[in-house]
């Protein structure tokens, strides 16, 4: 006999048997009838169990049966109405995998609330609850979209070195690790090996994977450890590569809407997909639209906390990018425009007021290239493996860091970036 998802059991399955595999939900005894809410990746169905129906031993075990235990049910599918999906399933032998201790450290039912930290500590058990496994389904398909649309575009997947030698913008935001003899590092973004793989004709790359930041932050919106997104294009502007991002994002919007109405309909969700192209805001407007709410930021200063809620207070909570920034609060690579040499073609895609990605086209010229790293306090030695590849025909190029957390905690409306991790990393938190 075939194993069967809770979701595939339907109007065919009446008066059969099936095979069920899953963890005991809930339990009701009414003395001479037992209900069980047997839960499975995909959802729930009604075990019942009439004490006229079932055997001694099957009714007996089932009145014993701790919450959360692993069971295997084989009976027979009958229609009710008022079960989960309209079915329930009369067993003929229930076997207990493996029995659950008690008291459990976490409510799955989510009749008694839990607070997040408690939640991540004992993060196995959150990860069952349907309403968590949602977004991690939701997330599965997100990534799925991304690759896929990315490779309808000519993109090649690739993978960069995660241990390097030296700072990939030259920050001190940077995890030491011990390597051998020599000094390494954890690395903060694929940005260099991207760009050296134009040098090398691949001309569209992208990558999904994990980065590294030491930043100091306790926020609900920042992590140590974090999934990017990553792209880089030849023959290119930054231009270009904003319209390949808006696409993605309305593409991966409308997938999820397609292909997780369940997971969708269990976190009470209805998405709305966004529209293109995404409003441009040029970092001059942001400042006087801050202004006009009461923040002023001294031109050439990145943008607080405070400036982007007053964006998102003007805008709402919808997709837009903010362009033109000055060139010296962006990284050494970010190429200036030719006619005003104090901004550069830069750009941050916002929803409301959290930033999802963060691109450029890139200076593709050696000695503008150099220039650029001894103006940020550089030493142009550190990035020579990088240089070479500006040497010997290095093509126009731009390209983005997209946060898949931070794409799926703002499509899904969640509170804490923490939501979005199986297993988060902050400044606190190195368990589970």
């Amino acid at each position: 006999m075939q194993r069967k998802w809770t979701s595939e059991i339907g109007e065919g399955d009446v008066g059969r048997d099936v095979l069920l595999y899953g963890w005991v939900h809930e339990i009701r005894d009414l003395g001479g009838l037992v209900f069980i809410i047997l839960r499975d990746r995909e959802g729930f169905i009604q075990v019942t169990l009439p004490k006229k129906k079932v055997s001694v031993e099957t009714f007996e075990l089932a009145k014993k049966l701790k919450r959360e235990s692993v069971i295997k049910v084989v009976g027979t599918v009958k229609k009710e109405p008022k079960a989960p999906q309209g079915y329930e399933v009369i067993p003929k032998d229930i076997e207990v995998l493996n029995e659950a201790q008690v008291p459990l450290p976490l409510e799955v039912t989510e009749k008694v609330p839990a607070e997040l930290d408690t939640r991540l500590d004992h993060r196995f058990l959150d990860l069952r609850k349907p309403r968590i496994q949602a977004i991690f389904r939701i997330r599965h398909q997100m990534l799925q979209s991304v690759r896929s649309f990315l490779c309808e575009h000519g993109f090649i997947e690739v993978n960069t070195p995660k241990i390097v030698s030296t700072a990939t913008e030259g920050g001190t935001e940077l995890f030491p690790i011990s390597y051998f003899e020599k000094e390494a590092f954890l690395n903060q973004s694929p940005q260099l090996y991207k760009q050296i793989l134009m040098a090398a004709g691949f001309e569209r790359v992208f990558e999904i994977g994990p980065i590294f930041r030491a930043e100091e932050h306790n926020t609900t919106r920042h992590l140590n450890e974090a999934i990017s997104i990553d792209i880089e294009m030849s023959f290119t502007d930054h231009e270009g590569v904003m319209k390949i991002l808006e696409e993605l994002v309305v593409k991966v919007y409308e997938d999820v809407a397609e292909n997780c109405e369940k997971f969708l309909d269990w976190l009470n969700l209805k998405l709305e997909i966004p529209s293109l192209p995404f409003e441009r805001v040029t970092y001059d407007e942001a400042l006087e639209i801050s202004k006009r709410k009461g923040e002023e930021i001294p031109w050439g200063e990145d943008l607080s906390t405070p400036a982007l809620k007053a964006l998102a207070e003007e805008f709402g909570d919808v997709h837009y990018f903010i362009v033109d920034w000055p060139t010296e609060c962006k990284p050494f690579y970010a190429m200036p425009y030719e006619d005003r040499a104090e901004i550069c073609k830069s750009f941050d895609l916002m929803k409301g007021a959290l930033e999802l990605a963060s691109g450029t086209q890139r200076i593709h010229k050696y000695d503008m290239l150099v220039e650029s790293i001894k103006s940020k306090g550089l030493n142009p030695e550190s990035f020579e493996f990088y240089l070479e590849a500006f040497r010997y025909g290095m093509p126009p190029h731009a390209g983005w860091g997209l946060g898949a957390e931070r794409l799926l905690m703002s499509m899904l409306g969640l509170k804490n970036i923490r939501e979005a991790t199986l297993f988060p990393r902050d400044r606190n938190r190195l368990l589970p």
